[in-house]
This record gives C-alpha cells, sequence and structure tokens, in this order.
C-alpha cells in the first residue's frame, strides 16, 4: 500500500490504492500479515486477492490456492453474502461495520477500494470481540452459579480432611480437569503449636487424588511445570497457571487457605489443589470455579482439624475420669474397659466405679448418663460424685438408687441409667438393684453365662423411685460383668436378641478377668459399636488356705 500523504486516510466513497490491480496478490500484504485482526482483500468481481492468517483462521478460509477464489460458505458468515454487506459497500463506497460470525462473535467491517477513481475491490477486516456479549457473560454466569452450587453440595459433607479433600479431586476432575490432586501441610505435631511462618509445597503431603493423575508425574513435561505453579500458589496464596505449548497440556494450581474463622488466622495457606488436562488452556472461568471450590475445601479441612481436636480433648477427659475408678477390696479381682463409638472417638456419658463397703464388702456401679460430648462426660462425674457421697452410708443398694434418684433429680443433670452390684465374699452374695440399666451377666466355671434377673426401675434424675433388690450367690469360680447398653444393642435388633448373642459366649475356666473382657469384646465386636461400649468384670479371690503355722492358738498354745 502506498504511504505518501494522499493515501493514509480514507476519503467519503472508498480508500484509495496504488496498484491494486498488480497480479501475483496483493502489494500491501507484507504489512498486515502479522496483523492481530483478519485483513482479506476482495476484487471487485468478490474474489480474493489477499488474505492474513489470522483472516484464515477466523473465516476458517485454507490458505492455499486462496488467490482468485470466491469466499467459503463458512467466510459469508463473516462477509456476507455477495448481495449484502460486500455489495452494498461496492455500490455507494461508504464503509459498513457488522456483528458477524457465529454467536456474533466478531464485528466485520467493509471498505472500498480506488484507485484513481476506479473502484478495484473491497477490504475486509475482521476482529474477534474481546468483550464478551451479554447472552455468553450470562450463560458463563449461569455455568459458575451451577459449579459453585455442585460444589456446595459435593465438598465438605463429613468432618474427615482427608475425605474433604477427595472430594474436591473428584469435583475438580469433573468439571474442568482431567487430573486433579490436593496436597496439605501436616497438622501440628503439638497442641496449639503455630503452623510454619513460610510454608512450601515440598512440606505438603498429597492426601487425595482424581482422573488422569499421571499427568502430573510426568517427569518429562507436566511434573517440572506442576511443581513450579505449586510453588508459586503457595508463596502468593494466588492461583498459578502453566502452560506448554509443545505439549498442549495446562496445569493450574489453587492454594487452600485456611479462613478466619477456622480455628486460626485467616488467609494462611494449608494445603494446594493441582490440575491438569490436554488441549486448552486454563480460562479465566476455569479458575474462578477452582477457587471457589478450593475455599469450600479448605473451610471443611479447617472445620475437621477443629473437630478432630476436639474428639481428642473429650476422650481425654473421659479416659481420666474413667479411667481410675476406685479399688475394690483385695479380696475382688476386677478388670474395666472402656471403648468410644465407632471410629469417631466422640465421648460420651458411660462409666463405672467400684466402691470400698465395710466388712470386705465393695460397691461396683456400672452407668449411662444420656447423650455424648463433654457435657455428658461432666454430668457422668456429678454422678460419680453423688455417688460416693450417698454409697459411703453403707445401704442397701436399691435404696442407694433412691437417694441417688432424689438427689439428682434437684438439680439440672441429664437422666441416666444405673446398675449397682454389692458382692459380699465373706458370705459369697450379690446384690443387685437397677434404674433402667441392663441385668448383669454370670459366667459360671464352666464357662457358660446366664442373665441375673433384675427388675430396671425408672432411669435416675427422675425423682419416681420404686428400685428393687435381687440377691444371689456368687463363688469364686464365678464372673460378674455389668456393661452399658453399647456392648449388646445393634440397630434392627430386638433387644432380647441381643442379649441372648451375649450369654451364648463361652468362656474358658482358666480365663482371668482381663482376658474375659477382651474376650467379650472381640465376641461382641465391640470395637465397631454404634454406641460407647464400657465393661467392668469381677471376680471373688479365692482364699488361700491356712498354714499350720498360720492358724490361731488354741487354749492358749499352738
Amino acid at each position: 500500500m502506498a504511504t505518501g500523504p494522499r493515501y493514509r486516510h480514507q476519503g467519503r466513497h472508498g480508500l484509495p490504492t496504488a496498484h491494486a490491480d498488480e497480479p501475483g496478490g496483493w502489494p500491501g500484504g507484507d504489512d498486515l500479515r502479522d496483523s492481530a485482526a483478519g485483513v482479506g482483500v476482495l476484487d471487485a468481481d468478490l474474489r480474493y486477492r489477499f488474505a492474513n492468517p489470522a483472516f484464515c483462521r477466523i473465516t476458517g478460509e485454507s490458505e492455499a490456492g486462496l488467490v482468485g477464489r470466491r469466499p467459503s460458505p463458512a467466510a459469508e458468515q463473516y462477509l456476507g453474502t455477495p448481495t449484502g454487506l460486500p455489495d452494498e459497500v461496492l455500490a455507494d463506497g461508504v464503509p459498513r461495520t457488522r456483528v458477524t460470525g457465529p454467536g456474533g462473535r466478531c464485528h466485520t467491517t467493509c471498505l472500498r477500494l480506488e484507485n484513481e477513481g476506479t473502484v478495484t475491490g473491497l477490504m475486509c477486516v475482521v476482529a474477534e470481540s474481546s468483550a464478551p456479549r451479554p447472552e455468553e457473560e450470562l450463560a458463563r454466569a449461569d455455568a459458575r452459579l451451577a459449579a459453585a452450587d455442585e460444589a456446595v453440595e459435593r465438598i465438605g459433607t463429613s468432618l474427615d480432611e482427608g475425605g474433604t479433600c477427595r472430594e474436591l479431586a473428584e469435583f475438580l476432575g469433573s468439571w474442568i480437569s482431567e487430573a486433579a490432586s490436593v496436597a496439605l501441610l501436616p497438622p501440628p505435631l503439638k497442641r496449639g503449636a503455630p503452623p510454619p511462618r513460610r510454608p512450601s509445597a515440598a512440606m505438603m503431603c498429597r492426601v487425595a487424588g482424581s482422573g488422569a493423575v499421571d499427568l502430573l508425574t510426568d517427569g518429562e513435561r507436566l511434573r517440572p511445570r506442576a511443581e513450579s505453579a505449586a510453588a508459586r500458589a503457595v508463596e502468593s496464596g494466588l492461583p498459578a497457571a502453566e502452560y506448554d505449548a509443545a505439549g498442549h497440556s495446562a496445569v493450574l494450581a489453587v492454594p487452600l487457605t485456611r479462613p478466619p474463622d477456622g480455628g486460626g488466622p485467616g488467609g494462611q495457606v494449608m494445603g494446594v489443589a493441582l490440575l491438569a488436562r490436554t488441549g486448552a488452556a486454563f480460562t479465566g472461568h476455569d479458575i474462578t470455579v477452582a477457587r471457589h471450590a478450593a475455599r469450600r475445601a479448605a473451610v471443611g479441612v479447617a472445620h475437621a482439624r477443629e473437630f478432630a481436636t476436639e474428639q481428642r480433648r473429650s476422650v481425654e477427659l473421659q479416659r481420666a475420669l474413667l479411667a481410675e475408678p476406685g479399688k475394690p477390696h483385695p479380696n475382688l479381682r476386677f478388670a474395666t474397659r472402656y471403648l468410644p463409638a465407632g471410629s469417631s472417638n466422640i465421648v460420651g456419658g458411660d462409666w463405672c466405679e467400684t466402691v470400698r463397703l465395710h466388712y470386705g464388702r465393695t460397691l461396683l456401679v456400672m452407668g449411662d448418663v444420656m447423650g455424648h460430648g463433654v457435657e455428658a462426660a461432666v454430668e457422668m462425674n456429678t454422678y460419680r460424685s453423688m455417688l460416693r457421697d450417698v454409697a459411703a452410708a453403707d445401704l442397701p443398694p436399691h435404696r442407694v438408687l433412691r437417694q441417688l434418684d432424689i438427689a439428682i433429680s434437684e438439680t439440672m443433670a441429664r437422666p441416666a441409667t444405673c446398675l449397682l452390684a454389692r458382692v459380699d465374699p465373706a458370705r459369697g452374695l450379690g446384690s443387685f438393684s437397677s434404674a433402667g440399666h441392663l441385668p448383669p451377666v454370670v459366667f459360671a466355671a464352666d464357662g457358660h453365662a446366664e442373665l441375673v434377673d433384675v427388675p430396671a426401675g425408672p432411669p435416675l434424675g427422675t425423682g419416681v423411685g420404686g428400685y428393687e433388690l435381687v440377691t444371689r450367690s456368687l463363688t469364686p469360680d464365678d464372673t460378674l460383668l455389668l456393661y452399658t447398653d453399647g456392648l449388646v444393642e445393634r440397630r434392627g435388633e430386638d433387644i432380647d436378641d441381643s442379649l441372648r448373642r451375649l450369654i451364648r459366649v463361652r468362656m474358658p475356666c482358666t480365663a482371668s478377668v482381663d482376658e474375659m473382657v477382651e474376650a467379650v469384646v472381640r465376641e461382641l465386636d465391640a470395637e465397631h459399636a454404634e454406641d460407647d461400649v464400657a465393661l467392668l468384670a469381677a471376680r471373688i479371690r479365692r482364699r488361700r488356705p491356712h498354714s499350720a503355722d498360720q492358724r490361731p492358738f488354741q487354749d492358749g498354745r499352738r
């Protein structure tokens, strides 16, 4: 194209050109070949004289054999039909701009070319719109809302940090990537210890993955880019993307940052999600979806860790309260065991106690405060303290329950079931009374079990009273077992069937009380019970026969 002053500006009726009719293409093509906008030049018969690579890319025209060819049907979406936009501009020379292309993504401007008053053709400039159309923006917003809604449904469904990370990886893998992995900083080893001041990706451990995770471990291409993106994301606290143009693969790293209400100061990086896919690079829409999902997962992980900390504290409190029941008289062997419900270690109100009485007798106690958590454990301790005070009066078990029921009913404590067993080794007797608790079991010398029929009165704390006393013989060959309902109760099973499962357990006659407790736990699968389990086993210690030297004097002589 000529560069003199006469040719720099478009006139009212067209753009002047010089030598535009020379054979072999269009003389100004070299100046426009690298233009980002698509530029095509047609002669007066609407045949191509020139088209730059951007024009061919946008319109779908083939560069091979382009000169002398008419626009293809695909290109007419951008240029218009010969009787449309090109014909109008050729006729009056007035430049026109139209919205063109599929979905209106482009703007096409046509200008008439002239040479010394002779119309030589058209220049068509096709520019891709940088601003999305309203309908496109609305569609993207709808897609982001749909992704956000699904993220809320799928991520953070439990108080388990590993499960939350798996949900994040699966969500990202199904929405915007072919592979996704999540790595976390390990929680502090000491309670209350601050997180690292400058965390790095190298400190993190992968806890979840989804899809073709081998994309992220490809040592030749994606792995270095993934490591670089992860390092930048952890350091800056912002998403970081990498694109391998040669391999047509993309990597995106999104940090998981602790929320302000997640158990510590906000903004601290606690993990990173790595995404990979082949083909196109990650777009702004993809990054927005990934950031929202990562924030959701970070909240879930922070809550899971806070919950785990509270679990540990609750279990430590429960075990501290339960681990040191009072010691019985030496004439009684006993063993206890406490198992929190399932794998969650949520502490409950199950407890046991032993109280020394006069004349070598021992009061065995098994109780269950309704509910779980620290509150139930604290109220359990209230029951234990009150019971010790009442039992000090050396009343029969049914009267102990009556006095305890009256005392508890005057407080705001939760109701509780309770079973008392007073063991008198000297007389070989056991006296029982129950406040809504399951009956005890006696294992005989031959290993067979028998339920002790103890009428169950109202739970403690109701103030109703009405407890009965049952007495039976106990020998040094008998083992008494007290337990809470978590040992036998199973969902969907009648309680009578549950108790029959217990009494079908057979014990070897040589088993110690500790071995019997372990056997009951194993046979009834108490490790996987749905409720807390507490057990107390007791056996009268057999008296040693006196030797001749230890016999008392008779008539003042040996």
